[in-house]
């Protein structure tokens, strides 16, 4: 169904949620990745060495591991549009302070911070999506909110080649972070327009009127362990390729193939437009092919655009080229988790759960850019950046392989 179509049928309620949920995440990408083009004029300014501006990303990631588990909790508790607001607000406000730090130990302390709400703001937007939308129309809605990342992504890149060609790069990295202070207010939109969803609230009163609270460990018990540790399993897989691609990506471009600033926008331009691509088709073929199969199919080619991008002896015109399914495949590969997720674990402590897997699998892909530095120290960047690229997507084949289709199954309650 083209996507006119199917958006259109969506209820007003539906149709909302859709809209602050993609929001958000493309804000939320916007700020995230304005780091990693922020990573080579820092590394120059603070003499940072490799090893510490790739723990500079990391920590943002290795602390949105808490937040997404925290935020769950909160979202089972009181609620995902309310929790979803302070979440938004929150990485909001340490992007903006991030401008003005001076030293790598407080740029690490903002970033660390902000980390808190980036990985709420994913674990209670996906499940509020997951809950708002029919099982119809969810692989498509959850998978098509993913690419607001690829959006929120070509913000930041078109933010670094007009700042850092108008200003002195002194100033440029900085006013990149304060621009990152627009996402607060989405929350006046969420507030006016998006419900609870009702399997929340009928969740949420069944454990008043029964006296029961629900208890985060639920999700290690032993008939829900083997999918909590699956899907956290995946998660360090998906979100470590990424990772080690993505925030290395610009400094590739500019010290292994030696282009300039302006030259490495449009080459990200190519991977990002790849990446929105990634999404929207990937959200389609998680309706039509199912999750599992879905998710087989990107993983495997993320593998082989990481390899042919950074292995093979290319002239700087086809890694242009190669760009967009590298872009294409390791995007591509992350739309059907929310709605996968969501099927996956019962309403009750849905958001604990998605909440721990997904933000699990952060906090442990984290590291996986400060290795990427730390062994890119002593062998090629691109090595590095292919050996824990090719691990990582190993991991989500593993997982793929054990975990059950859901494909048109109804929430579980």
């Amino acid at each position: 169904m083209p996507l006119k179509f199917w958006i259109a049928g969506l209820t007003s309620p539906e149709r909302s949620t859709l809209i602050a949920t993609f929001g958000g995440w493309l804000l939320d990408g916007m700020d995230v990745m304005m780091y990693s083009f922020a990573i080579p004029t820092l590394i120059v300014q603070w003499h940072l060495s490799h090893g510490q501006a790739g723990l500079l990303g990391t920590v943002t990631l290795l602390i949105s591991a808490v937040g997404g588990w925290l935020a769950g909790i909160a979202a089972d508790r009181y609620g995902r549009t309310q929790v979803l607001q302070i979440t938004i607000l929150w990485f909001a406000l340490f992007t903006f302070l991030s401008g003005f730090t001076n030293s790598y130990w407080q740029l690490l302390v903002t970033r660390g911070l902000q980390g808190l709400g980036f990985g709420g703001e994913w674990a209670v937007g996906s499940v509020l999506m997951g809950e708002a939308i029919r099982p119809q129309h969810r692989g498509k809605a959850v998978g098509t909110v993913q690419a607001g990342w690829a959006i929120g992504w070509g913000l930041a890149a078109f933010a670094y080649a007009a700042l850092f060609s108008l200003l002195p790069s002194a100033l440029a990295w900085r006013v990149m972070f304060w621009i990152g202070i627009l996402p607060a207010l989405l929350v006046f939109y969420i507030r006016w327009h998006v419900p609870e969803p009702e399997l929340s609230r009928h969740a949420r009163e069944n454990a008043r009127h029964s006296g029961a609270k629900v208890q985060f460990l639920e999700i290690f018990n032993p008939e829900i362990l083997r999918i909590t540790a699956l899907t956290s399993l995946m998660s360090v897989g998906l979100q470590g390729g990424y990772y080690a691609i993505t925030t290395w990506l610009p400094t590739y471009l500019e010290t292994v193939r030696g282009l300039s600033i302006l030259s490495t926008g449009g080459y990200l331009c190519v991977t990002i437009f790849g990446s929105l691509c990634g999404y929207l088709v990937s959200a389609h073929l998680t309706d039509r092919l199912g999750r599992k199969w879905t998710l087989l199919l990107f993983s495997v080619n993320s593998l082989l655009a990481v390899w042919a991008y950074t292995f093979l002896t290319i002239s700087n015109h086809l890694t242009l080229a190669l760009g967009f399914p590298l872009g294409f495949f390791a995007s591509g590969s992350f739309s059907p988790i929310g709605a996968y997720f969501s099927e996956l674990f019962p309403s009750r402590f849905r958001a604990s759960g998605q909440g721990f897997s997904y933000n699990m699998g952060r906090g442990l892909g984290a590291l996986f850019p400060a290795l990427v530095g730390f062994l890119g120290a002593r062998i090629e960047l691109r090595q590095a950046i292919a050996i824990f690229a090719t691990g990582a997507y190993l991991l989500v084949i593993l997982a793929i392989a054990l975990l059950p289709e859901t494909k048109n199954e109804s929430l579980r309650s």
